[in-house]
């Protein structure tokens, strides 16, 4: 048991690693901003960075990452992204800043679906529902700690620290990744193909044949995708809504953060310890319905304890949601087209993450911020419907089977 959990604890290390640096360096970065605009929407425009880069570069990144030596990749990114994040602060400019930060941001999303490959290649299908519940658990760990050493190194220092200190943090994923093993044996005929243009169209099309031929997989996915639309557009309005109409201080916004993270916590240690009792299926069902639950309580709420219920159950409620569909992911796509798969339908997340977060933020503009909170946590109770109506019934259990042959091999 221990020298089979010996390199997934390793993986779940660096995986920690690197998100308590992602972290301190998006706190550093947005106050480093701040200091220098004083402008709310310069610190704004480096959200809307992240799904742009993955606009520009997920229509190449599977056909990379499907053809590349994952873990090789993964060293190389980690390095290239600490070499980046260093250098920031030697930007003459703002504008340099974003340029840069806009690199670093299509880097990590190259990353996001070689970390997936790999996790799928390296970790049994028997131990992925645990793994994916311990690793939901790192996550928010980091997203506790990560603040918290944020503001140690701000007060030992600068946010340049800060920014420096993170690229320390991804030099070392990196050495935990070269101790990890190697999962891609024979790809080197792959990597030596010629990267083109007509290689990216012919991946385009096998995607969408693959799509075709499993069409259940492609729409588990997409309500996937929509989950994460509407909580990057709904969470958009969160500081607002708390701080500018329930009108919390400082102390209880950073609270109510906390209480955010318990319910996380909470939710991973159930999942993890529980792998083998809950169906992945259910895990969809609740965890998509009880999070919209949660948004919906947070954003009716008129006062602290029942705003601070809410935000708890998005937390807790999440967890199940995450670890549900990543598990039913990694089981039914192969690894041979999972990274295409995953970045090209990204594309079309990023596309509706940019939209929607825009809708919401006018209609909040124009309108009041509650009515457009709950009207967006009401589409989003919809979507888990639909997701609890995709995943249940007994046509659908031999895709939720314990004895199902994964296609991930």
């Amino acid at each position: 048991m221990i020298l089979r959990w010996k390199y997934p604890v390793l993986l779940l290390g660096g995986i920690g690693i690197s998100n308590v640096g992602a972290w301190v360096y998006l706190i550093a970065l947005n106050l480093i901003v701040l200091n220098e605009t004083g402008s709310p929407l310069a610190v704004a425009l480096l959200y809307i960075l992240g799904p742009v880069a993955t606009i520009c570069s997920n229509a190449w990144a599977g056909s990379l990452v499907d053809r590349l030596n994952t873990r090789r990749l993964m060293m190389g990114l980690d390095i290239f992204r600490a070499v980046c994040i260093a250098l920031i602060p030697f930007l003459p400019s703002l504008i340099y800043m974003y340029i840069g930060a806009f690199v670093i941001n299509m880097a990590n999303a190259v990353f996001q679906p070689s970390s997936m490959v790999y996790m799928t290649k390296l970790i049994p299908k028997k131990d992925r529902q645990r793994f994916n519940a311990l690793r939901s658990f790192i996550n928010s760990c980091g997203s506790l700690i990560g603040p918290s050493i944020a503001g140690v190194l701000f007060w030992l220092g600068t946010p340049y620290t800060a920014i420096h200190m993170n690229a320390v943090a991804l030099l070392l994923s990196a050495f935990i990744i070269l101790l990890l093993p190697n999962v891609d044996q024979t790809k080197e005929e792959a990597e030596k193909q010629r990267f083109t243009w007509k290689m990216i169209r012919s991946d385009f099309r096998v995607v969408l044949r693959f799509c075709k031929g499993a069409p259940y997989v492609a729409k588990i996915y997409l309500l996937f995708c929509g989950t994460t639309v509407f909580m990057t557009a709904i969470d958009s309005l969160e500081a607002a809504f708390a701080k500018g109409v329930l009108l919390l201080s400082d102390t209880r916004y950073g609270f109510l953060l906390s209480v955010f993270g318990a319910g996380i916590i909470i939710g991973s240690m159930i999942n993890s310890l529980f792998a083998k009792q809950l169906a992945v299926n259910r895990l969809i069902g609740f965890g998509t319905t009880a999070t919209a639950v949660g948004y919906l309580v947070f954003y009716g709420s008129h006062h602290f304890h029942v705003a601070a219920a809410g935000v708890f159950l998005i937390g807790f409620a999440v967890t199940f949601a995450n670890t549900g569909y990543v598990t039913f992911y990694q089981n039914h796509v192969p690894v041979k087209v999972m990274g295409r798969f995953g970045s090209i339908l990204g594309i079309i997340e990023a596309v509706f993450i940019v939209a929607l977060t825009a809708l919401v933020g006018l209609a909040a503009e124009f309108a009041t911020i509650r009515p457009v909170g709950l009207l967006s946590s009401g589409g989003f109770f919809l979507l888990g419907f639909v997701a609890v109506k995709a995943v249940m019934g007994s046509r659908r259990g031999k895709y939720f089977s314990e004895n199902v042959v994964t296609n991930a091999s």
